[in-house]
């Protein structure tokens, strides 16, 4: 494990920005029946944003909701109905003053988010759904693009690698490439290595291990590791709710190597843990 100082850069986000010089945190918002950790929780509008706006008192400054469950084998959900389930969601917190991001694949669930308040595009597939480039040149907001092999009902399959954190670093790249190609702006990109999908335990230990090199690519990066399994199996195979502090942990490490940004279930902690970090840096 490297240090590295998070990149001197404004990511913009309509009228709101983000200084990465600094970590965020984006809070977790899924209105979701079967999210692997926290499904049906949130899954009405009311709930949600309630939960939204603790999580902004928390201490988190983006809200990512998201309407599928991409845990292995989840199944996957129609268009009309991750509508259904986001677009009240952003509507009701258009003007909290957070910035939003929204957690889909489906080019016509952010068209229709972004014009009902949200800002961020955070695709699990890395732009790779028919006319997801196009989309993101039209709208013109920041993406966050992510390393996943196959889909989530097939991505545990093809978890095989023989340097997880070059070989992740190269796919990640191509689709940079994909999309600087068909006109995604540079300052609107964030990478994200995908931590749990298509990748087991020991790719995730060693990525985290690893996660300085991503800098390389010379894009903000996000984190996004809680309470996935391989921090359970570290902890000696505890459920998902009993994960905070390895979590928080972990993506402590990540931020001392570079992330920017880190998704989060459990914002107060992990607020606790930035300041804490950020005081020994001022001392």
């Amino acid at each position: 494990m490297q240090f590295m100082p998070l990149p001197q850069k404004i990511l913009k986000c309509g009228d709101l920005s983000l200084d990465l010089s600094k970590p965020h945190i984006m809070g977790i918002l899924n209105v979701t029946p079967d999210s692997f950790s926290d499904g049906g929780q949130h899954d009405q509008v009311a709930d949600a944003v309630k939960f939204a706006l603790q999580m902004i008192e928390d201490g988190a400054s983006i809200i990512d909701i998201g309407g599928e469950s991409t845990r292995p084998g989840a199944s996957p959900v129609s268009v009309e109905e991750e509508l259904r389930r986001v677009i009240p969601v952003v509507k009701a917190l258009a003007h909290s003053g957070v910035v939003m991001s929204i957690d889909t694949s489906q080019p016509e669930v952010i068209r229709s988010a972004v014009k009902a308040g949200a800002h961020i595009w955070n695709d699990v597939r890395g732009l790779t759904r028919p006319h997801a480039l196009q989309t993101a040149v039209e709208l013109d907001i920041p993406v966050m693009i992510m390393h996943m092999r196959g889909e989530p009902t097939t991505m545990n399959q093809l978890a095989e690698y023989d340097d997880v954190t070059t070989e992740v670093m190269v796919e990640l790249q191509q689709r940079v490439d994909d999309a600087l190609a068909a006109g995604v702006k540079p300052n609107n990109i964030m990478i994200d290595p995908g931590f749990g999908f298509a990748k087991n335990a020991d790719h995730n230990l060693k990525l985290l291990n690893e996660f300085y090199k991503l800098n390389m690519l010379g894009y903000p990066i996000l984190s996004a590791l809680s309470r996935k399994r391989f921090i359970g199996e570290a902890l000696g195979g505890v459920e998902a709710q009993q994960r905070v502090v390895g979590s928080v942990t972990a993506h402590l490490m990540s931020i001392q190597q570079g992330a920017c940004m880190v998704r989060a279930h459990d914002v107060k902690a992990m607020s606790d843990a930035i300041k804490v970090w950020q005081a020994t840096l001022a001392a």
